[in-house]
């Protein structure tokens, strides 16, 4: 997914003129990094994890005065990657931007009478770049220019449409399934694997509906291929103020999809000092709040303390909305 308006070399020379450089910190963390560090990102290309970190990555690299990687370890809704990340050497050279749904693996796992592979312990927060409402979006070869009519027309035809999504129990299954059992539909799922695959599958029209972050989709809305019904939103999003959310139209649902930053459990403190230094200049630089602009997603920053803080309340909400969807195998 090609991001509007950004060029990686422009943004990286925009980025060096307006970020300060990075003074050393603590004294034994100077040496830090001395080589490139990776970002797992544990979708396939075209998610909202994918194009956040992208353009973080590009800000970071003038910062830090060395190349930083995005390497793609995709497969089961972002659950590889993670498992990849949790397993790493804690030296702060492997990083993952991952999203909200890391939270639900391990009660997915729980669910299913299986030990889990890695739970949230296993890894550090640094920092949340951004914390995207979702939409419901159809695709433009489908009637309906509200979501009473999709509703209506799901509740004719039960099981003949078809929803898209991330992946079982995935970032984008999650808002669908509750949005489905508070409306009281009968959809299919097709779990593709990562938000770009469930995107196409949309526009492809190989699916008829999808829950989105307004990041990843964005472009195919902006296009014409793609058009909102709700947001998961508490409020409008500015981007799409004629989108109305989800309470406004009598469903109590709230739900963001929210990107941060990680890094193994184990990583020495000074280098996780390091790595929130460095993401909060990015995430204050002109060159990524316009990434993000271009995307119609606001910088939603949240350093360490905030962010641990937030996450263990909607990691609570994930758990819960795991178990109530149960068990569901395809």
């Amino acid at each position: 997914m090609s991001t509007p308006g950004l060029d990686r070399r422009s943004l990286m020379l925009g980025a060096a003129v307006s970020v300060p450089a990075l003074s050393l910190g603590p004294a034994h963390a100077e040496d830090y990094p001395s080589r490139p560090i990776t970002i797992i990102n544990p979708f396939p290309p075209g998610g909202a994890a994918d194009v956040v970190a992208r353009p973080f990555a590009a800000v970071v690299e003038p910062i830090i005065r060395q190349p930083m990687v995005i390497e793609t370890k995709a497969g089961a809704a972002g659950a590889v990657g993670a498992q990849v990340a949790a397993s790493a050497k804690p030296d702060g050279y492997t990083l993952l931007m991952h999203l909200v749904s890391i939270s639900g693996f391990a009660e997915v796992d729980r669910l299913f009478g299986r030990k889990p592979k890695f739970t949230r312990d296993d890894f550090v927060p640094v920092a949340r770049l951004i914390a995207d409402p979702c939409v419901l979006i159809v695709n433009d070869q489908q009637p309906y220019k509200t979501l009473q009519e999709f509703v209506d027309d799901a509740r004719k035809r039960p099981n003949e449409l078809l929803f898209s999504s991330s992946g079982l129990y995935g970032a984008l299954h999650l808002p669908m399934a509750l949005f489905m059992k508070a409306a009281g539909l009968q959809i299919r799922h097709l779990p593709t694997n990562g938000g770009g695959p469930a995107l196409t599958a949309l526009v492809g029209n190989n699916a008829q509906a999808l829950v989105s972050s307004i990041a990843a989709a964005s472009g195919q809305m902006k296009a014409g291929k793609a058009r909102a019904l709700a947001s998961f939103g508490a409020t409008r999003a500015p981007a799409w103020p004629d989108v109305p959310t989800m309470k406004e139209l009598g469903y109590d649902l709230e739900y963001y999809l929210w990107v941060g930053l990680f890094a193994p459990k184990g990583t020495p403190e000074p280098i996780v000092t390091k790595l929130r230094d460095v993401t909060r200049q990015a995430a204050a630089s002109d060159a990524f709040r316009q990434a993000m602009t271009n995307l119609g997603q606001d910088v939603a920053y949240q350093d360490q303390p905030e962010f641990r803080t937030f996450w263990d309340a909607d990691a609570r909400h994930i758990e819960d909305a795991v178990r109530s969807i149960g068990k569901v195998e395809g």
